[in-house]
């Protein structure tokens, strides 16, 4: 089953009186319980790519669909709505907010979309148990480790049942091992739960345990490989 369909996906920037082509011409389907990573050189377009998948920018050309639905023409209102119920983020730098628990931040998705707070707080409490951080949870961002944060990341995506989760360079900042430990817990829960996972990734650990390789370079696909 289709869930994201990017049919002659072009972004241009303009910068000053100077057009910057980040996109062209990309075609790319991706089925339901895919394990893809995007890879490329920096200035590739992977991680441009994958805003533009997520609802965060617009292409400047082309089509995008997720789950079937085009996100041209969506209102800023109903991108958020998208991204809010069918979508997970997992960024490079966590963005986990501060103030907050692990468990807390994991429970802010559930919080948005309106659930009521004792089923965020079950719902939260056993998606970190699934991750391994059973006894963090009352740990805020600065009392965990680089790798706990971003499995508070990568729990927080998942919480709410996403269709989708997107990893913009999950593993960057994290040592090898842990970024290994974290990669065998993406591949549990897209085992486990057919969660879709695209990644853009620079780390040849997540393109070696990626399902399927799409290869960027200067804006346009020029490799595509499965398992």
């Amino acid at each position: 089953m289709e869930i994201v369909y990017c049919h002659n996906v072009e972004k241009i920037y303009q910068q000053g009186h100077v057009q910057v082509p980040a996109l062209r011409g990309i075609e790319m389907v991706v089925e339901r319980g895919e394990f893809t990573a995007l890879a490329g050189p920096s200035g590739s377009g992977k991680t441009t790519l994958l805003n533009l998948i997520g609802g965060l920018d617009r292409p400047t050309v082309g089509e995008i669909r997720i789950n079937g639905v085009s996100l041209e023409g969506m209102s800023e209102s109903a991108l958020t709505r998208l991204r809010l119920e069918k979508i997970g983020f997992v960024f490079q730098a966590y963005n986990l907010i501060p103030v907050l628990s692990a468990v807390e931040n994991v429970e802010f998705v559930m919080l948005l979309q309106g659930i009521p707070a004792e089923e965020r707080r079950e719902r939260a409490r056993r998606i970190l148990q699934e991750v391994g951080l059973e006894d963090m949870m009352d740990r805020r961002p600065s009392q965990l480790s680089g790798g706990q944060q971003q499995r508070v990341a990568v729990a927080r995506s998942i919480v709410a049942n996403p269709h989708l989760v997107l990893a913009d360079e999950p593993t960057a900042n994290l040592d090898s091992k842990t970024g290994h430990d974290l990669l065998d817990i993406m591949l549990r829960l897209n085992s486990e739960k057919n969660i879709t996972f695209i990644f853009s990734t620079h780390d040849h650990q997540v393109m070696e345990r990626a399902r399927r390789l799409i290869q960027l370079r200067d804006g346009k696909v020029v490799d595509d490989r499965r398992d």
